[in-house]
């Protein structure tokens, strides 16, 4: 399945490569300066991109680009293309060395309450062992669930977190929004002041997490269901093969 992420804004060199070709700037001795093919910002459309070692960006595919075209020069500013990248559940390579992989995941149905899922992240995605160095980023994707990181050992800290969201953002009839149940607007809060995403180093082949750090669901309905976990990981492979 696909899985689109949001307009990202991507420094380049003065010299872009589209479709295996390289598109001079005016001057490649010039200092990098803003690119907006138009008035207005453009975005493309591309299904993966890699950096070479000249930092020349190279776009395999790309749409809404002419080829050919020569990209204006400012000698005092950057260069920059707002791209869209539509990524895969595979690995897309970014450059020599690095890569990326993206998982969208479906946990177990939990019980309302905050639960470990440190190793179920692990199962979930058994590359992260093949990676050297690189960062995990974790999207859960609800808006009455949340993801944090805290306590792993000591199972009272993940009930007493619970009693105190509840009673920082407790039920009643204090809210607008009741018609899916008392339980829901506070979980709508909850995740809001719990977020929703973590990002987390890996160094060795492991998240590289303190000694007392697990992951966290929290799980904020009384019948909340199965939950899905976007798990994006991007990173250098180990050279020893292992």
């Amino acid at each position: 399945m696909a899985c689109s992420a949001p307009s990202i804004g991507l420094l380049l060199s003065p010299s872009i490569g589209v479709g295996g070709r390289t598109l001079p700037s005016s001057s490649s001795s010039e200092s990098t300066s803003a690119f907006t093919p138009s008035s207005q910002q453009q975005h493309y459309n591309i299904s993966s991109c890699f950096l070479t070692t000249s930092n020349k960006l190279r776009l395999s595919t790309v749409e809404g680009f002419q080829q050919g075209s020569r990209l204006p020069s400012k000698k005092s500013s950057q260069q920059t293309v707002h791209v869209r990248c539509e990524v895969g559940t595979g690995t897309v390579s970014t450059s020599s060395g690095t890569e990326w992989v993206q998982r969208t995941i479906e946990l177990p149905v939990y019980k309302r309450g905050c639960h470990i899922i440190t190793r179920d992240i692990y199962r979930a995605v058994p590359e992260l062992a093949q990676f050297r160095v690189g960062i995990a980023h974790l999207f859960v994707m609800h808006t009455s669930a949340s993801l944090t990181i805290n306590e792993n050992a000591s199972p009272d800290v993940p009930l007493d977190m619970e009693d105190t969201l509840n009673r920082m953002v407790p039920e009643g009839h204090q809210y607008r929004h009741l018609d899916e149940g008392f339980d829901d607007m506070p979980a709508h809060v909850k995740s809001s002041m719990m977020g929703c995403s973590l990002t987390i180093p890996i160094s060795a082949g492991r998240l590289n997490l303190g000694t007392w750090q697990g992951i966290w669901l929290n799980e904020h309905r009384n019948y909340g269901g199965s939950r899905h976990i976007c798990i994006t990981i991007q990173g250098e492979r180990r050279t020893d093969g292992k």
